[in-house]
């Protein structure tokens, strides 16, 4: 698939089937997020894949961190919560390290691990794989970034799901550029 056509034709799944994702090909996913740009060559990016029974423990957490929050939160909220991340056989959550080198700037840092997300997500198009880019309250939550071995000084920017598409998804009308550029010469 050319470049071009990958970009155009992405789109984010909605739903996606239990069948398993090769390891093989999530390796080619880190290796396409590992190739993105990033000043003073830092890879501040941080790549935590589960799959398996570790993301039913991710549910745990994210349902245990919504009723931190919410103390009568209902039990059908609770479960629909601790079944996100089954919506896909693999997450790939990303991290982001804070800038260690005075030269770095911390959005420097974020726009190079999104800049990775995005890679991922168009080599996942590329091998015929579905992917969606979630976030939510647990992406900013402590306690969910413990439990993915990430720091408090680090930023979690994204739940890449990745699996198989349950059903083809139609590539939306998008809007074009032209309302969002200014020609300067």
């Amino acid at each position: 698939m050319e470049t071009l056509e990958a970009i155009r034709t992405r789109v984010s799944a909605g739903k996606m089937s239990a069948e398993p994702v090769a390891p093989e090909l999530v390796e080619q996913l880190l290796e396409a997020g590992a190739q993105a740009p990033n000043h003073y060559k830092v890879r501040p990016w941080r790549f935590v894949v589960l799959s398996g029974a570790a993301r039913e423990r991710l549910g745990d957490v994210m349902a245990q961190v919504l009723q931190g929050r919410f103390p009568d939160v209902s039990p059908e909220a609770l479960q629909k919560e601790r079944l996100k991340p089954l919506r896909s056989p693999v997450i790939i959550a990303v991290g982001v390290d804070a800038p260690e080198d005075p030269r770095v700037k911390e959005i420097e840092n974020i726009c190079a691990a999104a800049a990775a997300c995005e890679n991922i997500l168009l080599a996942a198009h590329a091998l015929g794989l579905a992917a969606h880019w979630r976030t939510g309250d647990a992406a900013r939550d402590p306690q969910v970034k413990r439990f993915l071995g990430l720091s408090e000084s680090q930023q979690l920017i994204a739940f890449l799901y990745i699996g198989h598409a349950e059903a083809e998804s139609p590539v939306p009308t998008r809007p074009g550029y032209e309302d969002r550029t200014t020609w300067v010469e």
